[in-house]
């Protein structure tokens, strides 16, 4: 398992990694025109004793998962969505949930709140440009 402040985001489709599901946005139902399916799509704050980061939930997974949570990535994906750095399972990852409540985190630093741009000395890479904000600007701080 890989603590989630070393995972860089890259094209890595093979992340394995354990975190704990802190809190989970609506869920939002689009249909596609084409065949009239609805796809399920929900955004969630994960973090682990390293950091925390966005993660999109898909399908069913939406319902399967709740804050709380303890849950095993294997094969998952970093991915931009509107220039935000977000984890998820994608089609050949697989999530599980392995536990309840009894894990160690923190909220800070969230890696979907950081700007990264391609290293100049290696464009597979990406490096920390900047700090968009100290914590999730979609899930704030409770306190």
């Amino acid at each position: 398992m890989v603590p989630l402040k070393d995972i860089v985001p890259a094209a890595q489709n093979n992340i394995n990694t354990r975190f704990i599901l802190l809190d989970k946005g609506i869920v939002k139902t689009t249909t596609t025109t084409l065949s009239q399916a609805q796809n399920k799509t929900c955004l969630a704050l994960v973090a682990d004793e390293t950091a925390a980061v966005h993660f999109q939930l898909w399908g069913n997974e939406c319902d399967a998962f709740e804050s709380g949570d303890i849950v095993e990535l294997s094969n998952g994906i970093f991915s931009y969505c509107r220039n935000n750095l977000l984890l998820r399972a994608g089609k050949r990852g697989k999530i599980e949930k392995v536990g309840e409540f009894m894990m160690a985190y923190v909220e800070t630093p969230n890696l979907s709140e950081i700007r990264w741009v391609p290293d100049p000395n290696n464009p597979k890479k990406y490096i920390q440009e900047a700090v968009i904000s100290p914590h999730s600007r979609i899930f704030p701080p409770k306190y």
